[in-house]
């Protein structure tokens, strides 16, 4: 079947039919569409065979000039003709019409699956956390300095690469992303300076490590995104070691624009989303909102577990400091009180168990670490991620929805005006500005009605990025669970030690059974 068809003399129906059916990613016809087609004609089954027959595809599609000869097959069987490659060979005049009913109604016969695969998310949490790990540390010199002065070593384990930041390259970084993924979450910043007042250095320390940890999850996020992570300002921030990475940033997002602008299926969103999207999206957000609510429940929970194990850790130091200070005391007992008491024996065991305490002490300051880094950040990057989805919704919402309803208002004013004008006799030229205005304005709503769509879109694959991440629920369970039973086992084994060391206090029993 190859050669006998040029494109420029098929009929318009063809060519109408082609755009009704073809992918809207590609410029080619899915098989599977074709014999959707061929349904619809009233040729008998073993004409029908004789045509698919005829189809000529590669890898499940077919070209546009083979749908053409096709589609003159078609039309030629209609006409009671044995549809073969030689009709197509002697047609000497204009190819016959199909009939196949009105082009705009083939849009639905146009592959499902495909359109599907654009919209899923097919991601596993393994898949998002093994894309990249980032650190982030205070670099050693800066320490203890002015919060101005704080600049940070991250370092990406995809990229093998070391750079130096400063909070306000973040800033930059943070800024120019969400302009580039407005319809994306992407997670807020730490705040860059302390709250106002009279703060100890302490305090101060406290807000570095606090803002270190937060901009370590927020930069985690980022590289871990499955769109983020591919894009050239992602790898510009990870890898410039240049002195303006902040110029960088900016020039890298004037050259590309926005996702809209960029994303090869940005104007034909509508065509991929599911008819109850809004009902999906609504049943979405109620569960995720109750999600977060559990989340922060757990995190503050988790966090008071980890503040009581540093508070156990000063209790145990300071208990073993009273024993020795009691066990050190050198005073003289007085003769009637000596001649009875054992207490300066005692005295002297008290003042060994110190040590003991100490290990207990440090022990559970190391219990609380693990609780701190195992447990809460990981509930932490979890809830960041929560966050930043809401925030999404809110900018949906808030941004180019209202945009739009703004936008459809204004159109509305215009073409009032339009109706008074031409009741009432108007100058040619203002009636002309206005009609000029009002075409500029129906643009303006065609491209916020595809922007509004697109946002649905992104709206609805960030949805599935939260059920992706869910299973770190096990993830943080492991880790709340492994530090348990770390921290007691360690505790316990130092309790075990201690207990053999206190026979001499209570005459041999160990203490398990104390006289009353």
């Amino acid at each position: 079947m190859a050669g006998e068809i040029n494109e420029g003399s098929v009929p318009a129906y063809y060519r109408e039919v082609y755009e009704a059916i073809r992918c809207r990613t590609d410029e080619r016809v899915h098989v599977d569409v074709f014999q959707r087609l061929l349904q619809r004609t009233d040729i008998s089954k073993p004409v029908l065979g004789q045509i698919a027959e005829q189809v000529d595809s590669t890898d499940g599609f077919l070209s546009k000039l083979s749908l053409y000869k096709l589609l003159a097959l078609i039309a030629f069987a209609q006409q009671g003709k044995q549809p073969s490659p030689k009709l197509l060979e002697n047609c000497i005049q204009e190819l016959p019409k199909p009939q196949l009913g009105e082009p705009r109604e083939l849009n639905a016969l146009r592959m499902q699956p495909a359109q599907e695969d654009v919209l899923t998310m097919s991601q596993t949490l393994d898949k998002l956390l093994g894309r990249d790990t980032v650190q982030l540390e205070l670099i050693p010199e800066k320490k203890g300095l002015f919060l101005k002065h704080v600049e940070y070593q991250v370092t990406s384990q995809r990229f093998k690469i070391s750079v130096y930041r400063r909070y306000s390259d973040f800033d930059v970084f943070h800024e120019v992303l969400l302009q580039r993924f407005a319809y994306r979450v992407v997670p807020a910043l730490p705040p860059k300076r302390m709250l106002k007042g009279v703060l100890t250095s302490v305090s101060e320390r406290e807000f570095i490590e606090c803002r270190r940890r937060a901009l370590g999850r927020f930069i985690n996020l980022v590289a871990r995104h499955p769109f983020f992570s591919e894009d050239e300002l992602v790898k510009t921030f990870l890898t410039f070691s240049g002195s303006d990475v902040q110029s960088k940033l900016r020039d890298a997002y004037k050259k590309t624009g926005d996702e809209f602008m960029t994303n090869r299926i940005a104007t034909l969103a509508k065509e991929y989303l599911p008819a109850d999207i809004q009902a999906q999206f609504s049943t979405s957000r109620e569960l995720i909102r109750n999600i977060h609510n559990s989340f922060q429940k757990l995190r503050d929970r988790a966090e008071k577990m980890a503040e009581r194990s540093k508070e156990n850790a000063t209790d145990l130091l300071m208990f073993g400091r009273e024993l020795s200070t009691l066990g050190s005391d050198g005073s003289s007992l007085p003769s009637l009180a000596s001649s009875r008491s054992t207490w300066g024996t005692l005295r002297q065991s008290l003042k060994s168990l110190s040590v003991e305490f100490a290990v207990l002490s440090d022990k559970a300051a190391q219990q609380g670490r693990r609780e701190e880094d195992d447990v809460v950040e990981k509930l932490n990057i979890f809830l960041d991620l929560l966050q930043s989805y809401r925030d999404l919704c809110e900018r949906h919402e808030k941004g180019v929805l209202h945009e739009h309803q703004r936008a459809l208002h204004k159109y509305g004013l215009m073409k009032r005006q339009m109706m008074s004008a031409s009741v009432q006799p108007k100058e040619q030229a203002s009636v002309e500005q206005l009609e000029s205005r009002i075409v500029q304005q129906e643009n303006a709503i065609q491209t916020m009605e595809l922007r509004n769509y697109f946002s649905l879109f992104c709206l609805h694959q960030e949805t599935q990025l939260i059920f992706i991440y869910l299973p770190i629920t096990s993830h943080i369970l492991g880790a709340f669970v492994n530090s348990q039973v770390q921290g007691h086992r360690e505790m316990g084994a130092v309790w075990n030690e201690l207990q053999p060391k206190l026979g001499c206090l209570f005459g041999g029993n160990n203490g398990s059974k104390p006289p009353i």
